[in-house]
This record gives C-alpha cells, sequence and structure tokens, in this order.
C-alpha cells in the first residue's frame, strides 16, 4: 500500500511537515504563516520552563536568533475525532560548543474546518 492510499499515513506525513515549518527560521519569522499554523488558544511549555501564549509566541520567534533542529523518532497518533498527538525528539547542535542538544518535543494538533492546527506544544529537555 503506498502512503497516500492511507489516510492515517498522509495526516502524519502531513502534520510532519507542519512541525518541520514551525522549526524552520523563514517560517518563523513570517507572522502570517505561524498565524495559520496555530489556534487562538495555543499554548506552549517550553524546555526552558516558560509558558507561552500564542501572542508570546508571534513576538518570541519574530526577533529570535534559531538554529533549527532535526527531527528524530517522528510518531503520530490520532487520539479523538480530528485531534491528533505528534512526538519527536529534537537535536541540534549548540552554537559555541559543538554539543548535541536534544528534547523531547509533544504537541497536539486539531483539525479545524479542513486545516490542521497546533493547539499545545512541549518540549523537555533530554539528557
Amino acid at each position: 500500500m503506498r502512503e497516500e492510499d492511507n489516510p492515517f499515513e498522509v495526516i502524519a506525513a502531513h502534520l510532519r511537515a507542519c512541525e518541520e515549518a514551525l522549526l524552520d527560521p523563514t517560517v518563523r519569522r513570517d507572522r502570517a504563516r505561524v498565524h495559520d499554523l496555530l489556534t487562538e488558544d495555543f499554548q506552549e511549555f517550553g524546555a526552558s520552563g516558560l509558558v507561552w501564549t500564542r501572542r508570546e509566541i508571534f513576538d518570541l520567534l519574530a526577533s529570535e536568533t534559531y538554529i533549527p533542529p532535526s527531527i528524530q523518532d517522528f510518531h503520530c497518533a490520532l487520539i479523538g475525532e480530528g485531534v491528533a498527538l505528534v512526538t519527536y525528539r529534537a537535536v541540534r547542535a549548540d552554537a559555541h560548543t559543538g554539543l548535541h542538544i536534544e528534547s523531547l518535543r509533544s504537541s497536539i494538533w486539531t483539525k479545524i474546518g479542513d486545516r490542521w492546527r497546533l493547539r499545545f506544544h512541549q518540549g523537555t529537555r533530554s539528557s
């Protein structure tokens, strides 16, 4: 069976592409693109321990210096009608030391109309 023949695989591939877009510095600086990907009530629990709202994320992403991580161990599970849980490991090299920094990421995506939008995201530092 081809991926495009399996609706779940199509959803998983789409949500991975959305996660990758949100890690792309060009997308992160584009308020309209981020606006289209996040729900009005979006919230993030950052790996730093800070909690971010949608408005705060817009301000943060517009001014950040950011080295995008790669996604490893990507998983997607449908947890309800039009609701998906995405988990993965984000890996990047520290700009100063070159050491690998890993965090575990989880996202809850909801389908609103015909579009998937991010409602909640959490990053947790990994050892």
